[in-house]
């Protein structure tokens, strides 16, 4: 049984001269990434496994809770009323290797309470090494070879650091959903995934000194896009590469709904007659298809047929028959940069994960963060 590792570290860190991070409290990690773990209009248990200083937004010690305590944080007003304190905003700071609760489940780090809305917002403010020991897991699967989790970790911590950046003008820079990147606190920690961040500790991937835009994807069905093909600007790092995902269990998959119901989630065609995609990649992605009922005609786009049907993904073919729609696709995801059943059939093949890397991120190259 693959068994969490519990160890807690943090530095400053710069590339290539430049530093990634500003001015930060005292006694923080140096790389402290924001993460929205929890927004809610309800009550929002709350606790640490140590004792915790609570603070308020300006900095100020309200007090301090038991450690294993739960605690009902709610709205009052324009407050947030948490045990016997009242604070527009507000900290829990676990002691020593404490972690903090959030709703459900463990979390490296301290926590900021804030108001949202009618509602609480949970930021968890964390190292972005410990952040990577729970993004791995959740993201890849533990028990994959540690080629495959290294390659994993890179991207991960790229794609966090970029979005740290392009973020720091808002409440946080990530959540905890595919929209970013998984994060699942405590719940998704592994030995192996630890491991595998570890042995890449500070590894990033940059393209003329910057970091990129590491985005990543469960599995391209056979070959990754050019990312103008599916999003907007040409990257020269985000090149369509074949993939060696041969072993997914989504690389190819099927759907069947009834031409009715499909006409009911499009609105406006009546019972579905035929599917004609108008626009796809080179690889076969449909952009727009041309859905034609019995009652009428309309355009949508592949992201929309996707989300209406909950398909796996846009690279699909369609027959229909005898009123029913057969929809036949392969991969999962968007299909831009490093696929990650990709990443693990090239490890399994004993590539190591530098190249994994390099062939999914054409043009990239690994630098090191370096402790400052």
């Amino acid at each position: 049984m693959l068994r969490p590792l519990r160890r807690l570290i943090g530095h400053s860190w710069v590339l290539s001269g430049l530093v990634w991070l500003g001015t930060l409290a005292p006694a923080q990690a140096a790389v402290d990434l924001r993460v929205a773990v929890r927004q809610t209009t309800a009550n929002l248990q709350v606790g640490s496994s140590t004792n915790a200083l609570i603070r308020n937004g300006q900095g100020q010690v309200l007090g301090e809770i038991a450690g294993m305590s739960s605690f009902a944080v709610g709205r009052q007003g324009n407050q947030l009323a948490f045990d016997r304190w009242r604070a527009t905003e507000v900290w829990i700071e676990p002691q020593g290797d404490g972690y903090v609760w959030i709703g459900d489940r463990w979390y490296r780090g301290r926590t900021q309470l804030r108001q949202s809305g009618n509602g609480i917002l949970a930021i968890n403010h964390v190292d972005l090494e410990d952040y990577l020991y729970s993004v791995v897991g959740a993201e890849a699967i533990p028990s994959w070879p540690q080629e495959a989790l290294k390659a994993q970790a890179v991207a991960a911590r790229t794609y966090a650091l970029k979005k740290r950046s392009e973020n720091a003008g808002k409440p946080y820079d990530l959540d905890t959903t595919t929209a970013t990147q998984v994060y699942k606190g405590l719940n998704s920690e592994y030995s192996t995934t630890h491991a595998a961040v570890n042995a890449t500790e500070s590894q990033v991937m940059t393209y003329n000194g910057s970091v990129i835009l590491a985005v990543f994807h469960s599995s391209s069905g056979g070959h990754t896009e050019n990312v103008e093909d599916i999003w907007s600007q040409p990257l020269p790092y985000l090149r369509g590469v074949v993939d060696y995902d041969q072993s997914s269990p989504v690389y190819q998959w099927s759907k069947t709904i009834s031409a009715t119901r499909l006409g009911e989630l499009v609105g406006g065609v009546g019972t579905v007659k035929q599917l004609i995609p108008q626009r796809a990649t080179p690889q076969g992605r449909v952009i727009t298809m041309k859905v034609i009922g019995d009652r009428g005609t309309k355009n949508i786009s592949g992201d929309q047929l996707r989300s209406l049907l909950e398909l796996r993904s846009t690279l699909i073919n369609a027959r229909i028959q005898q009123g029913d729609v057969y929809i036949y696709g392969k991969g999962f995801g968007h299909g831009v940069g490093m696929s990650q059943w990709g990443a693990n059939g090239l490890a399994a093949q004993g590539i190591d994960y530098q190249q994994i890397l390099r062939h999914y991120y054409q043009n990239a190259t690994i630098a090191k963060l370096t402790p400052r």
